[in-house]
């Protein structure tokens, strides 16, 4: 039976993660109803908009949706049964400080938006606009499902639940994704099988972008088993899984999954994200010592100057396929939050991993930090499932910065420059630093997004003393 809903799409003039979640829900089927776009940049919305009606005319579309553009969020929230939020905190200006200034004293960042110091700051302008987005679902749209796309992932979590906490909210990413995808490769260079991620069984546990598989089975296979096979034969030259295996040579977001096999090396588990995200939650001289040394890994310092070109070809793209000049494929996508909406609505039951607030799925970890794990997904229902336990190595690692990501939660929700800076000066990406250095930076950053923190923290004040 055919299914009609509303979606809030918060951030709803995206530049890529729209379209592609808008051509998910087509292929899917058995819904219908309105996405409704809110953002900021309203004429980004109106394009997504333009698109949407396209999509709705291809062939391959088996659900249509009408869409509408909302100047105010209060309208596009009203009614919503599920919310979509997918923003980015700031501008190029900002991240340029968040990823770049750490440079000068030579700390090297190849994301800068989860952890490390750029992590801290993105929080730190992030987390104000989540309060205003939880307070909003919670008086408008109470009973909605909440599904973040934004990173910092964790931050962004913790925010909504403490803001609202009968909150029905979860992050989704892809990270886990392309590690099972990773696993088949595996698989069918060592014994020629091959299959889909689907298929295989993965228990992943950590926190978002430093998430571990300590089983993956296919069958009655051991899938980590193969790996020193693996290794023997293409850990040096590296192996992206993606469609071109050499890939890291000219792409700044692939790599050669040479940190995630030497981590697996050392610790027995394989953490499941891409080696630019992981390489972020250990110390700086480990993989990130210098852009030499990241070449020697595999893997690229993502430059703002890469994203603003990105962003550019991006909205050129929009305006093409919103004016009908570039063809828009209308196809699966390998994300999952569509499956997930129709998992919800209780067409099917769907194990996928998502992140929420530790109910004690992860018992390594504390009590409402948030972490992701597998979850049931069935009818108006997510639940977590309790997770294996990580070698106590992984966990130390896991624990040091799941509790640097609360600790600036803390801070930022108490307005807490000093509690920040307790955050800051303890990330792993800090290790090279004297503390003196790193009070420096700190203020260098707060100063270089205080249009964004000025409304919240007295920066003056805090580093005059």
């Amino acid at each position: 039976m055919k299914k009609n809903i509303k979606i809030a799409y918060i951030g709803g003039g995206s530049k890529q993660w729209a379209r592609v979640f808008m051509s998910d829900l087509a292929v899917a089927e058995d819904l219908s109803g309105e996405i409704a776009l809110y953002d900021i940049d309203l004429e980004a919305a109106r394009r997504n908009a333009e698109i949407g009606a396209r999509i709705n005319r291809n062939p391959a579309a088996n659900s249509k949706f009408t869409y509408r553009v909302c100047p105010r969020i209060e309208d596009a929230l009203e009614n919503a049964g599920f919310v979509i939020i997918s923003i980015l905190p700031g501008t190029f200006r900002e991240m340029r400080s968040d990823v770049h200034a750490p440079e000068k004293y030579g700390v090297y960042q190849s994301v800068g938006d989860t952890v490390g110091p750029g992590g801290i700051l993105r929080a730190m302008r992030t987390v104000p606009i989540y309060e205003g987005f939880a307070r909003k679902i919670r008086d408008i749209c109470p009973n909605a499902w909440v599904i973040n796309l934004t990173n910092p992932m964790s931050i962004c979590i913790r925010a909504l639940y403490d803001v609202f906490p009968q909150i029905k909210a979860f992050g989704c990413c892809h990270e886990v994704f392309h590690t099972q995808t990773f696993l088949t490769r595996v698989l069918k260079e060592l014994r020629g099988t091959d299959i889909s991620r689907r298929d295989i069984y993965t228990d992943a546990c950590g926190i978002n972008h430093f998430t571990w598989i300590t089983e993956a089975k296919y069958q009655d296979i051991d899938l980590l088993s193969l790996l020193p096979e693996f290794m023997d034969r293409f850990y040096e030259e590296g192996y992206y899984e993606g469609a071109d295996r050499f890939a890291f040579r000219t792409d700044p977001f692939a790599y050669g999954n040479k940190v995630k096999l030497d981590m697996y090396r050392n610790y027995g588990v394989l953490p499941a994200a891409g080696d630019r995200h992981l390489a972020e939650f250990v110390s700086n001289l480990w993989y990130l010592k210098d852009p030499e040394t990241v070449r020697a890994w595999q893997f690229g310092l993502t430059t703002v100057d890469f994203r603003e070109k990105q962003q550019s070809d991006r909205i050129a793209e929009s305006i093409a396929m919103a004016d009908g000049t570039m063809p828009f494929p209308v196809e699966k996508s390998t994300e999952e939050a569509a499956d997930l909406i129709k998992a919800l609505l209780g067409f099917k039951t769907i194990v996928s991993n998502v992140n929420l607030p530790n109910q004690g799925q992860m018992p390594q970890m504390p009590l409402g930090s948030i972490v992701e794990t597998n979850c049931v997904f069935s009818n108006d229902q997510v639940k977590p499932v309790v997770s294996r336990k990580l070698p106590s190595a992984v966990a130390n690692l896991v624990y040091r910065n799941c509790v640097n990501i609360d600790t600036t939660y803390e801070g930022i929700k108490e307005r807490d420059l000093s509690k920040l800076f307790a955050a800051f000066v303890n990330q792993p990406l800090c290790s090279s630093l004297t503390v003196g250095q790193c009070r420096e930076l700190f203020g260098e950053m707060c100063r270089s997004t205080r249009e964004y923190l000025d409304p919240y923290f007295d920066l003056d004040h805090y580093f005059l003393y």
